[in-house]
């Protein structure tokens, strides 16, 4: 049977509870050891962020004088630099990815290494909707764009369209479609953020992922995470992937096979199927 507390001492170390990061150069570091992480803890989801990392085992402050409020610094210095991949992805929340991770993920996207036509084609077939055709297009033919002038761009200025317009830019990070690149000093806040299409922004993406099978890219992740999180719940890694259960099953039927993990565990009593690295299990 699994233990909590064994759980929990893993994860402060994976968590980076015990040590917190200092510096930007060390959350680089970090990203890079867990693979993939969010820049901001998510309730009912686990996986290290990188708030937790630096400010410790604590909700985000509301106050922006905060010192865990480093992060904000360190993500917007380092956004498109290349140190790493920083768009929302997971679950649409912002998600920070290791550039070694980064093809894995656009893997599983719907893109098919044309940028200037896969989106047509998702539009026709109604996987993409009009105001996100709108943005992309405005990227594509216009080049990088602040989020006002892109909404002028994309014809998205009236404010019925905040809703959309948000929502757009979501999906399309999600999807691997666009991705901030900077910010600047725009808008009423006098900050906003600058967007890109992910093909000309890390064009050597497309290449990467081009010959990586969409099993192996599913292995590889759940492989890290679960490093990173040493037990979960079936339904944590669903929460989290939002892969089918087929899929599921087969993969971490693969891990298991591979010696790295044992399934079919409990947790004191509590309901539901627990998944472990063989090294948690007394």
């Amino acid at each position: 049977m699994l233990s909590l507390d064994q759980i929990k001492s893993y994860r402060a170390a994976t968590y980076r509870l015990q040590q917190p990061l200092t510096s930007k150069e060390q959350a680089i570091d970090y990203v890079n050891q867990r693979g993939f992480i969010f820049f901001w803890p998510i309730n009912g989801i686990t996986l290290p962020s990188l708030w937790a990392a630096t400010a410790g085992d604590r909700p985000v402050a509301d106050a922006h004088d905060d010192p865990g409020h480093v992060t904000w610094g360190w993500k917007d210095s380092l956004l498109g630099t290349h140190v790493w991949y920083y768009a929302k992805v997971l679950r649409k929340k912002a998600t920070i990815i290791s550039l070694e991770f980064a093809p894995l993920f656009y893997a599983l996207s719907e893109n098919y290494g044309s940028p200037e036509e896969d989106y047509l084609t998702l539009y026709e077939q109604g996987r993409l909707t009009q105001e996100a055709r709108s943005v992309y297009k405005a990227l594509l033919d216009q080049g990088p764009l602040d989020t006002v002038a892109l909404r002028k761009a994309a014809r998205l200025t009236s404010p019925e369209s905040d809703t959309r317009f948000s929502k757009a830019l979501t999906d399309l990070q999600t999807s691997f479609n666009i991705v901030p690149t900077g910010t600047a000093d725009a808008g009423a806040w006098h900050y906003a953020f600058i967007y890109d299409v992910v093909a000309r922004a890390y064009p050597d993406l497309l290449e990467k992922s081009r010959f990586i099978g969409e099993f192996d890219a599913r292995q590889k992740l759940a492989e890290s995470y679960l490093h990173s999180v040493g037990a979960v719940q079936m339904r944590d890694l669903a929460l989290l992937f939002q892969w089918d259960q087929n899929s599921l099953n087969h993969i971490v039927d693969r891990l298991v096979q591979s010696g790295l993990i044992q399934r079919g565990l409990r947790l004191n009593n509590s309901p539901g199927e627990w998944i472990a690295l063989k090294q948690l299990i007394p």
